[in-house]
Parts: structure tokens; C-alpha cells; sequence
């Protein structure tokens, strides 16, 4: 049987040198995911796997569990299936927030070198929710590319292409269409043992670019609605060795994107560079007298709309981090009641330490 070449998969000293930490084990990647099962990759080949029982045990929350583009350690069964027992650290991840009330956080795919952004050109395209992709996907540890599809189908191509200026702040902008083959753009990013991931709005052209890659339709496409939206198609997580080299991670469309740690001071460095030049280093850019920022409003250097979705995203971020800390401390009181309160827990410390 032939072995594969687990560093074809992104497999890099980093992360050999970690796993070394776990004698007698074998590490895989994993390559999908469906309600708790697995498909892992190693060098002997796909298995289906499935968490330990410890692992389960120590587990404190949904980030914890493997997702695609994990790196872990397992061993084999005598069924010949894999039981994982760690997640290696991950160099980067893309996160949203998992379905239902809670904050949990779900991670969608991880390891990532390279996140394409990917919005289309036609009635479909938002500024600002182009800063919302931009702003989750410096805080995923990649490097964030523009991908702007469907390029066929725009009325305005320059005036987008000045509004991104201003937004665009150190990003690589691909622009192609579906009238002809534009793959080379978004090869050029590709290597081999390099991981790539798509993400943006369902029905802009994600999947016709992973096929283009691929070399052949692996996944289902289907055309625009009545109103020049994309209908979706990708309902599952899946990694792909591409023939070229490298992978890449398909991700369903997210039509709700948490803001958990997005790295805002990217994703506006144009604002975050104004601020450190306003008179006083807690200005809110409201009202303060020497306000670099609101200066910079009124002589048309930074537009009213771009200052008021920066506002919009930092609210809604501090929120969600309010948010996140009201949840973990409900779990410490919760904790504390059980043992007969914080007295008793303080007590529990002691002599376990003694």
C-alpha cells in the first residue's frame, strides 16, 4: 500500500514537532465532519474516526472538538477506525458563533494559509458587509484575499473598485468572471502543503471556483434567483488535495457572521492610524474637540458611512465579548453553587493542594 505524503495535506514541522509530545500515537488530519463521525487523513490512508471518551470528558466547549483542517493524534481500533485523542494547537482558525443561544464558538475550518473572501459584482454586492468578512477574516490567523466574482454582471465596476480603496487596506484584490476562465488569479496563491479557504455570502461563486481548481465539478452549482442572488449548494465542510498542490477547505455560505475577537484594527487600519492623532486617547470620535477622526469626515478623507459601520462593528463586538463574559461567569456561579458556594469551593483548593 502506498503511503501518502501527509506534508502534500499541510502537515509542516510545526506540527510534527508537537505531535512528538504523543508516543506510540499516529496524526492525521481531519478531511470532514457529519454529527460527531469523522474522515481523517494520514499516511496510511482516509479512516472514519471519532472522538475518545476522555476527550469528550475534558472537552469545555464546542471550539474544543476536531473540525476540518485539524491536525490530531489518534490511535486505531481493532475495527481499524480512529479514536482521536488530541487536537493539535491550531495556527489559525476561522470561527462563528455555533447555532442557538449560547456563545459557544464553533470553529468552521482551521489551519488556514490563505482565506478567500469572495463577493460578487452584481446587485448582491455590500461594502459593508465586505468589512465584516474583512474583519473575521484577519482575526482567523490567515491572510485574507478579495475575491470579487461575477464581474460579467456589473454596472459600476469603477466606482466598487474606488470604494474598495479605502476598505481594501493591505489586501490582494482578484477580480474575475464567469464569461472566462480566471482560475490562474487565485492559483498564484497556491502551494503545495498550502491550505486555502473560501468564505462569503451563498450563491457568489464560491463552488464554480473550487471545480475550476479541482478540475472537474465535484460540487453541485446552481444559477441566480429571480432577484440576482445566488442560490446555495454547499451544505457540508469538506478538505481537498488539489492536483496542482495544496488544499483547499470548502465552507458553506455564513449569512450570519459572529464577531468574536475580530481584529478591527485591520480590517480598519485607515481609522485605528487617524485615532492616534486626535488630542485625547480615549476620544470616542463623537464630539471631542481634536478629533483627527471627525476631521478627516469633514474634509472628505474618510467617508460618514465607513466611520458609522466601524461605530456598528465595535458595538456589536464589545457586546458579544459583554456577552461572553456574563455566560462564563453564570458557569462559574453555577460552579460554586454546586460545591455549597465559593467559601466551600475555596476550601475544596485547599486541601486538594494539600
Amino acid at each position: 500500500m502506498n503511503k501518502i505524503n501527509m506534508k502534500e495535506y499541510g502537515l509542516s514541522e510545526r506540527f510534527i514537532n508537537e505531535s512528538t509530545l504523543y508516543e506510540n500515537q499516529s496524526i492525521g488530519r481531519i478531511a470532514s465532519q457529519d454529527k460527531g463521525l469523522y474522515k481523517l487523513i494520514s499516511e496510511n490512508g482516509e479512516l472514519r474516526a471519532q472522538i475518545s471518551g476522555k476527550f469528550r470528558y475534558n472537552a469545555s466547549g464546542v471550539s474544543d472538538y476536531p473540525a476540518v483542517g485539524d491536525f490530531v493524534i489518534f490511535d486505531e481500533n481493532e475495527g481499524g477506525n480512529a479514536i482521536i485523542n488530541y487536537v493539535l494547537t491550531r495556527k489559525s482558525a476561522f470561527i462563528r458563533k455555533a447555532a442557538g443561544t449560547s456563545n459557544n464558538e464553533q470553529i468552521v475550518a482551521s489551519n488556514i494559509d490563505t482565506v478567500f473572501i469572495c463577493m460578487s459584482l452584481n446587485n448582491d454586492f455590500n461594502i459593508r458587509r465586505l468589512e465584516r468578512y474583512i474583519s473575521v477574516g484577519w482575526d482567523s490567523g490567515a491572510t485574507p484575499v478579495i475575491v470579487l466574482t461575477k464581474a460579467d454582471l456589473c454596472s459600476d465596476y469603477d466606482d466598487i473598485m474606488k470604494e474598495l480603496e479605502d476598505i481594501a487596506i493591505g489586501i490582494d484584490i482578484i477580480v474575475t468572471s464567469s464569461l472566462k476562465d480566471d482560475v490562474l488569479s487565485v492559483k498564484k496563491y497556491i502551494g503545495e502543503g498550502q491550505t486555502i479557504a473560501f468564505i462569503g455570502s451563498s450563491g457568489v461563486g464560491k463552488t464554480t471556483l473550487i471545480n475550476k481548481l479541482i478540475g472537474e465539478e465535484i460540487f453541485e452549482t446552481r444559477g441566480l434567483r429571480n432577484d440576482d442572488r445566488g442560490r446555495h449548494t454547499t451544505t457540508s465542510r469538506e478538505l481537498i488535495l488539489l492536483p496542482s498542490g495544496g488544499v483547499v477547505i470548502d465552507t458553506p455560505g455564513m449569512r450570519e457572521l459572529g464577531l468574536e475577537g475580530a481584529d478591527l484594527s485591520k480590517a480598519f487600519a485607515d481609522i485605528d492610524e487617524l485615532s492616534e492623532s486626535c488630542k485625547f486617547s480615549d476620544c470616542t470620535h463623537k464630539k471631542e474637540p481634536g478629533c483627527a477622526v471627525r476631521q478627516a469626515v469633514e474634509s472628505g478623507l474618510l467617508t460618514e458611512d465607513r466611520l458609522a459601520s466601524y461605530f456598528k462593528l465595535n458595538k456589536e463586538l464589545r457586546y458579544e465579548n459583554l456577552n461572553s463574559k456574563q455566560i462564563e461567569q453564570k458557569k462559574l456561579n453555577e460552579m460554586f453553587k454546586s460545591v455549597g458556594g465559593m467559601k466551600s469551593f475555596k476550601k475544596m483548593i485547599k486541601n486538594k493542594n494539600k
